[in-house]
């Protein structure tokens, strides 16, 4: 009897949806620390993008959302209302967060409470997000028809920036498209695009809601290919930003950056020549246990932010560089809600987060031979690069997708240089091995992606 996963999969359908998601008032800008930003207008509206793609009796979603984080509860909420309204399986839902920092808050972090700036999260703007999120879904869905589709990539080394740690630190310069079209004329209907890279051109001084250069990335090829609706999923970026390319926290450089990520993107759709109208498609999720690190008690953190302080007011004072005062501000802010977070320790706070994230998800959905990862929270690239190099076939990975960690996962060296990332992450280095681990192991019992099926 012939294998099954050798017989041609039916037909290609596809759709595209989108939804507004700007708050509708004023509201606090979520992503600086200490940093009064109440929102004064809008630069880009804040959008839900969604690309829903079926394939007989397996169906897919790819969202994206300009939001800093999105919460697993978020996120089981959306996919139910999903599911309810067109039956593709919450596992093959996968929602990512563009991580804007230049958007409302949408978790109440642990670290965060320290911060007097810092309001609790708006649950009617949540309520109105989500719905609005799942009616973009909802309408990729219904507008589906014929669709053929070609996958490829493009090369975008310092376009956008590279690794903010060191500049001469490991970075993914790789950024993933697909690029769907009308069978029937061939007409572009959609792209997917998947780039790891921190949207912080702007910063504290900017008070208008905005996607940052992700917005502009997407204008560019909305423009270069018209009709075409995008979906733009962050990658691993969690040491990754412009930090190092900027010019200016500026509107202008966003755009620079947005449109030089968006042409060479554009450059490489257009070489595309073998479209695929009939593809397997396979989605799969598994829970993996979390083990949360214990915090240092209030007068270490003390200790350690006062160190902190004087190191950033001696770079600042001796005229050092640009980046290298930026990165040793960020250390103070590190410190600052490392004291929160110690203090959160000694009242019980942070062993009942432990608890509520004592576990997340890892999800794959593949179209043909490639894989598309998603992973919740804020990894450094290490860890994404690794399962690409190792995976069966053709992988990319969203983070923040589907869910948060309160924070960052780093590598065991990240961990030992204890910088801003590593001092209010949740989890210690290690869950970032057992991801790869575990991500690899879940790639590897997916047939479709195993055999390398793309009819």
């Amino acid at each position: 009897m012939e294998n099954q996963i050798s017989n041609p999969p039916p037909p290609l359908h596809a759709g595209f949806g989108s939804a507004d998601i700007t708050p509708t008032a004023p509201c606090f800008l979520v992503g600086y620390p200490h940093a009064e930003r109440t929102s004064t207008g809008t630069h880009d509206p804040l959008l839900a993008s969604a690309l829903c793609l079926e394939s007989g009796d397996h169906s897919l979603a790819f969202v994206s959302v300009d939001l800093l984080v999105v919460s697993s509860e978020w996120t089981r909420d959306c996919r139910r209302r999903i599911f309810d309204a067109t039956g593709i399986p919450p596992e093959n839902i996968q929602i990512v967060a563009t991580h804007t920092h230049s958007g409302p808050v949408t978790v109440d972090f642990l670290a965060f409470q320290g911060d007097p700036t810092v309001p609790p999260c708006d649950l009617q703007y949540l309520e109105f997000s989500c719905q609005e999120t799942a009616s973009a879904v909802i309408t990729a869905w219904q507008k589906r028809e014929p669709a053929e589709i070609a996958i490829t990539t493009a090369n975008v080394a310092g376009l956008a920036g590279g690794n903010r740690i060191d500049p001469n630190g490991v970075e993914d310069p790789e950024a993933g498209l697909m690029l769907v079209r009308r069978t029937a004329g061939h007409d572009p209907m959609a792209i997917l695009a998947v780039y790891g890279m921190h949207p912080t051109v702007l910063h504290e001084d900017s008070t208008l809601f905005s996607g940052d250069f992700i917005a502009l990335t997407r204008e560019h090829l909305e423009k270069a290919f018209p009709g075409v609706g995008v979906v733009y999923l962050n990658g691993v970026c969690g040491n990754q930003s412009p930090r190092r390319c900027v010019r200016a926290q500026t509107f202008a450089e966003a755009r620079r950056l947005g449109e030089a990520l968006g042409a060479r993107m554009e450059e490489s759709l257009r070489g595309l020549t073998e479209f695929q109208s009939r593809v397997p498609l396979e989605g799969a999720a598994i829970q993996i246990p979390m083990t949360g690190k214990k915090f240092p008690s209030v007068s270490e953190a003390s200790s350690a932010l006062d160190a902190a302080q004087k190191n950033y007011e001696f770079l600042r004072q001796s005229n050092a560089g640009h980046v290298e005062v930026r990165t040793a501000e960020c250390t103070v802010f590190g410190a600052e809600e490392v004291v929160t977070l110690a203090k959160a320790e000694e009242s019980g706070q942070a062993e009942a987060v432990r608890k509520k994230y004592c576990e997340a998800e890892i999800q794959v959905l593949h179209v043909g031979d490639t894989a598309f990862v998603g992973w919740p929270g804020e990894f450094f690239v290490e860890f994404g690069l690794t399962v690409k190099a190792q995976a069966p076939g053709r992988t990319f990975i969203s983070t923040n997708a589907n869910g948060e960690l309160h924070g960052y996962i780093v590598t065991p060296e990240a961990e030992q240089a204890n910088g801003y990332e590593a001092q209010n992450s949740l989890f210690p280095a290690a869950a970032g091995k057992d991801f790869v681990e575990k991500t690899l192991a879940l790639l590897g019992r997916m047939p479709s992606v195993r055999s390398g099926n793309s009819q």
